[in-house]
Formats: C-alpha cells, structure tokens, sequence
C-alpha cells in the first residue's frame, strides 16, 4: 500500500483551511471547527501510538480494558445533544450500546472472521470502534429526537419517531453503498490490493455490523426509557 509522505498528507489541509475561512467570514463558529481539526490530529497521532503497542500485545486483558473505554466514552457521547442529561440516562446509554454493541462484534469476530485468539487486537480494536461508533450515533440522534418529541406525544409515538431519525443516516447509506459510495474498508482493501470481490464480502459484514448494532442499541435505549416516560405511554 502506498505510503503517504507528510508533504504530501499537507495537501488535503487546502480544503480545509478554505471551509474555516467560509466559516470564519461568516461568522459560524470557525473556532470550534478549528479546534476540532486540531483535536482530530492530537487524537489520531496519539491513538497511532496506542494501537502499535495494542497490536503488539498479547494480553486479552488489555483489549478488554480498551473495549471498555471505548464503551464509557462513546455512551457519554451519545448523551451530549441531551438538554436533561443524568447518571441514570447514562447508565441506560451504557447498557444499550453495550448490548448491541458487544453481541455485533462477538459475532463478527468469533462467528464470521474466527479470530484466533479470540482477543485478537487488530481485528477486535478496529472492528470495535466501528461498531460502537455507529452505535453512538444512533443512540445520539434517538435520544435528541425522544427528547424533542417526549413532551408533546405519548411514549410510543415519540419512540417510533426516534427510531425512524436514528435509523435513517445507516438505511442511507445502504441504499448509497456501491452506487455512490465505496465505503472506508472496501476502499482501504482495494488500495492495499485485495481483490474488489473479497473487498465486497468484507463491507457486506461492515454494512450488516453496522445496520444491526445501531438498531438494536437504539431500540434498547429507548425501551430502557419507557418507565421515565411512564406518565406519557399512550
């Protein structure tokens, strides 16, 4: 795979510096989006490090404990368009992502891939961020749109609501796949040399983690909500 040089790596800042000028003439918020830029770079070059060392050990309990960091930080995450956020939500977001989260990825590792040993940290780390990512994401948009609607309806219409918004950037993106998009891993294997028939085989399973680990941790937040809600069940 080619490697990419840092001089070469400095072109694609072009277009970002022209989005921050935009914002900035705007007056949008170009400080935020300047700080998320250089957070995203701190972020990626120290996590570069981490995972060399991740990858390189041989201690399940090492992957245990980055699979639970990745789990805490990403169900706080997911809370941060809450206007009422508490430690009971949290734990309820927790749970969630937890529950689709982890069975997705055992599923993928031990029923699909048969990673050996079980831990194995370049499958198991990667694979994990993608799911609880996109778990996140759903959880964040379902509990955003719960929270907007939970006031004016009854539980049950807010909640199919909420599942309806969460849903709808992952369905989108199954319609888009191979007809405007190729995805991340199918294009990162297609560059390394990987035949575009594997290629495929590998971003069904993404698309099929994704899809499944996002619905089922959306539908358990939001049932994990329903006694919070009780007063409005319709």
């Amino acid at each position: 795979m080619h490697t990419i040089s840092l001089s070469h790596l400095a072109f694609m800042f072009i277009p970002v510096a022209v989005v921050l000028a935009i914002l900035h003439r705007w007056a949008l918020g170009s400080g935020t989006a300047a700080y998320s830029v250089l957070r995203m770079l701190v972020q990626l070059l120290a996590i570069g490090y981490v995972l060399t060392f991740i990858f390189e050990t041989n201690h399940s309990l090492v992957v245990l404990g980055v699979l639970a960091v990745m789990l805490l930080v990403s169900s706080w995450i997911a809370l941060r368009p809450l206007n009422r956020r508490s430690g009971g939500v949290y734990l309820k977001s927790l749970l969630a992502i937890s529950l689709g989260g982890v069975t997705t990825l055992a599923l993928v590792t031990g029923g699909v891939l048969d990673a050996d040993p079980w831990f194995a940290p370049h499958l198991v780390v990667p694979l994990a961020g993608m799911i609880f990512a996109n778990s996140m994401n759903a959880v964040s948009l379902a509990a955003e749109r719960f929270e907007s609607e939970i006031d004016n309806v009854g539980y049950l219409d807010a909640r199919h609501r909420a599942m309806r918004a969460a849903m709808i950037p992952v369905i989108n993106s199954m319609f888009a796949v191979g007809l405007v998009s190729l995805p991340g891993m199918m294009t990162g294997q297609i560059l390394s040399g990987v035949s575009p028939l594997i290629a495929v085989r590998y971003q069904v399973m993404v698309m099929c983690m994704i899809f499944g680990a996002a619905g089922v941790s959306t539908a358990c937040f939001l049932w994990l909500l329903r006694k919070e809600a009780q007063p409005l069940v319709s």
